[in-house]
């Protein structure tokens, strides 16, 4: 298939190798998981099934037959206007940084695999989807810490755990008072995560973002318009931020410092090549001891995972046989 004939419902073969979502959408099946999605698809000019990935209601309906079809999540909703995250992307992040946890194992014992229930992740932001506890725990078996800011969120993410049976006891939610806080009040004294994860806001302000939401719009249906639907919703705290993505990776850099006992791998997602030079200069004044950057591709969309941790080898030997042997 040529590039110019490429089924838009067909994923990228550059998709992590473990992700399962790297084939095109079977639409057949993913009906039989959820049925509502019958009522989006539809033949795109080239000849193969697809949905219109601008229609909000086609979008979700897609998300709750992958979640059904590949997690085995049987409820999943989100109040109107709130991200709902394409799962592709999402399973990306935890396949990368479950390498990234292997092989630091592999470096410090024999052993071929960490088991399935040992690690405990913490993710900042967990929003009203609760998708990276889902995949994180349905595909590893890791348990989950989320936090949020917004009591709406927490309570929409709250509402998934206790309608899948399966989440009951793998994640936790903790509301965060203080939204300029990202780990104080969430972590707890002699608490320990073996990962963290983020996908902070990436605009600036509410204007850049909808002016941002104009451009793909026409870029990708070649006309303008005045009022682009969000087909991934989103609200303004998932959204944007004073300073934007590099801003809030900065805070969260500083306010890892103070938690450099309690994480082996503080990682987060960066969208902005621009920003990396930034916040490697921020992880340099806190004395980080190991930065990883893991890229990430999807089509012709290019993202990374920027690692770090405060751990001396010798520590970090310490955390894997304390926590893994």
């Amino acid at each position: 298939m040529s590039s110019e004939k490429r089924d838009i419902s067909e994923q990228e073969s550059n998709l992590h190798p473990r992700n399962q979502h790297r084939k095109r959408y079977n639409f057949g099946e993913l009906i039989k998981s959820n049925t509502e999605l019958s009522k989006f698809v539809i033949i795109n000019k080239y000849g193969g099934e697809s949905i219109d990935f601008f229609n909000p209601d086609a979008v979700m309906n897609l998300n709750k037959a992958l979640l059904k079809q590949f997690y085995d999540i049987d409820y999943w909703e989100i109040p109107k206007g709130f991200l709902a995250p394409p799962i592709p992307s999402r399973a990306n992040y935890i396949h990368y940084i479950a390498d990234l946890l292997q092989k630091r194992k592999e470096i410090f014992s024999k052993s071929e695999t960490i088991k399935r229930d040992e690690i405990k992740c913490l993710d900042i932001g967990i929003g009203a989807n609760c998708v990276y506890p889902i995949i994180g725990n349905k595909e590893y078996g890791w348990s989950f810490v989320g936090s949020d800011i917004d009591k709406k969120a927490i309570e929409s993410a709250r509402k998934i755990i206790n309608n899948n049976p399966n989440l009951k006891s793998a994640v936790e939610l903790r509301f965060q008072e203080n939204s300029k806080d990202i780990f104080s009040g969430i972590i707890k004294k002699d608490e320990f995560f073996d990962i963290t994860i983020c996908n902070p806001p990436f605009h600036e302000s509410k204007d850049e973002s909808q002016k941002a939401a104009k451009r793909k719009a026409r870029n990708l249906q070649n006309k303008k318009t005045d009022k682009p639907i969000l087909n991934f919703g989103g609200t303004s705290n998932e959204l944007w931020c004073d300073g934007g993505e590099k801003q809030f990776i900065t805070n969260m850099i500083v306010q890892s410092r103070l938690f450099a006992n309690s994480c082996y791998w503080f990682t987060t997602l960066v969208s902005k090549q621009s920003n990396l030079k930034a916040i490697y200069a921020s992880l340099k004044k806190v004395n980080a001891v190991e930065i990883k950057t893991i890229e990430m591709k999807q089509g012709n969309k290019i993202s990374r995972i920027v690692a770090w941790t405060f751990l001396s080898k010798r520590r970090q030997e310490r955390w894997m046989q304390k926590r893994f042997l």
